[in-house]
């Protein structure tokens, strides 16, 4: 009967939370608000070290090609591998999220990065350093799909978007003060020496983490998942056959390739075309960066007040989602500016863009998709993102070689947002919450135990 009513709730039928659960909404999850937000700040903040890496890479990359003797071709397939590694994993990563739960995914997730990041230390030949980057690649793939996960476990819907913006905003503070700090690890550490920062920070947050979630009951649908795995056989089979499922991961495809396609390029563009060093980079990457944390924070309130106010979930995305892709469709332009702060401003405003979107996309599957597949649908749309990122810096690097420039490359990403989002709506209409009462009606004010 359970597996029953999960499958209407994410066809959009109206089915109470009551009968999600199998008990009373009140009692979702046994963790105060100020609880709440502390464990997700914390696994936001273990989200800093886990995302070091690439802005590491992408920041020294004249450091490491030197020592390793790379191009821009070899590099660009460095970046394709990592990406490739983090595809695979994300068909296991949700799969064992949803199937541990929040606790034990934390544990096993953090460690993981934690340790595949320490083994930069010891990596001294081009193919030691290429399986270090996949092991980091495919351990933290956990980091996506289990912060959506939380999300959907510790906060009532409403509070959902916000607490996604939040979390990227947190993610963006920590990628603002890389520039600043990585050269400087570097001078005294080597690039090595930034990885291996970037592991221990990830195991100490862990530890605070921990002490955090004593005497905390996740209620996370893990038990529900398990039951739905030996039901259907795959655990994958109850999400690849749902419309919403492929609206959600092509468009995350989409739209990711050109996150990717700046995340690892950005400093080589400022290099191509301003002639700066790595010192130099700190300021314009920060600004972008910056722009990428207060596009998500701003999103993420804007979308909490308009639901506040009475808008239904599917305009509050729609309209987001909009706006978000008319901030990234000027980026061609920047290459006709000769000016730096123009462009770097520019650059802000583009990852801003990104991050909104991206923001609704996660936002859209804790409104449609079930607690117990959370995890796997966050999981297989990260999957897809990534191999629209390996893709995209692959033949970036192919491009460069070529002499293309990155014109091209700038076109895609201004047009990749709108075929995302063309391609959403075309197979989802409409956003119809999983946890409404009605298909088209205002989110309820149900609570869980944080009140």
């Amino acid at each position: 009967m359970q597996r029953r009513v999960e499958k209407l709730a994410f066809r959009g039928e109206p089915v109470t939370l009551r009968a999600m659960t199998g008990g009373d909404p009140r009692t979702a999850t046994s963790v105060s608000p100020a609880r709440a937000w502390i464990l997700f700040a914390l696994l936001c903040v273990a989200g800093i070290f886990n995302a070091m890496d690439r802005p590491v890479i992408a920041i020294l990359k004249p450091d490491m090609s030197a020592d390793l003797g790379w191009n821009d071709a070899r590099f660009g397939e460095l970046a394709a591998m990592t990406q490739f590694a983090a595809a695979l994993s994300f068909l296991f990563t949700g799969w064992m999220i949803d199937k541990l739960g929040v606790r034990r995914s934390v544990i096993v997730g953090v460690t993981a990065w934690s340790f595949a990041a320490l083994a930069h230390g010891w990596a001294r030949t081009s193919g030691q350093v290429v399986a270090a980057r996949l092991g980091l690649g495919a351990t933290e793939a956990v980091q996506t799909p289990l912060t959506i996960k939380t999300v959907a476990t510790l906060f009532q819907p409403e509070r959902r978007s916000f607490a996604v913006g939040l979390g990227t905003a947190i993610a963006s503070t920590g990628t603002i003060l890389l520039p600043f700090g990585v050269p400087v690890m570097a001078a005294a550490f080597g690039w090595r020496g930034a990885l291996v920062f970037a592991g221990a920070g990830g195991l100490l947050t862990l530890i605070a983490w921990l002490v955090a979630a004593r005497g905390v009951r996740f209620d996370d649908g893990a038990e529900l998942a398990q039951a739905d795995y030996s039901d259907d056989g795959a655990p994958y089979g109850p999400i690849l056959s749902e419309r919403r499922t492929w609206a959600i991961v092509i468009a995350k495809a989409l739209s990711d390739s050109t996150w990717w396609l700046l995340n690892f390029w950005l400093p080589d563009f400022y290099r191509r075309e301003f002639g700066l060093s790595t010192a130099e980079l700190a300021i314009p990457l920060a600004i972008a960066f910056a722009g990428s944390g207060g596009g998500a924070f701003l999103a993420g309130w804007i979308s909490t007040r308009l639901i506040e106010r009475g808008w239904v979930v599917d305009r509050v995305r729609r309209t987001v989602m909009l706006a978000s892709a008319c901030l990234v469709a000027p980026v061609p332009f920047v290459l006709l500016l000769d000016s730096f702060w123009p462009v770097a401003i520019a650059m802000g405003l583009v990852l801003a863009g990104h991050q909104g979107f991206s923001l609704s996309l996660f936002s859209i599957i804790t409104d449609v998709v079930p607690r117990a597949k959370v995890g796997r649908v966050t999981a297989f749309g990260a999957f897809c993102g990534n191999l629209g990122g390996m893709a995209i810096v692959w033949v970036t690097g192919v491009v460069l070689t070529a002499g293309g420039g990155y014109f091209p490359l700038f076109v895609f990403a201004a047009a990749s947002y709108f075929l995302a989002y063309g391609w959403l709506r075309l197979l989802m209409p409409r956003v119809r919450p999983v946890e409404a009462p009605a298909a088209d009606g205002p989110l309820p004010t149900q609570s869980m135990s944080s009140g």
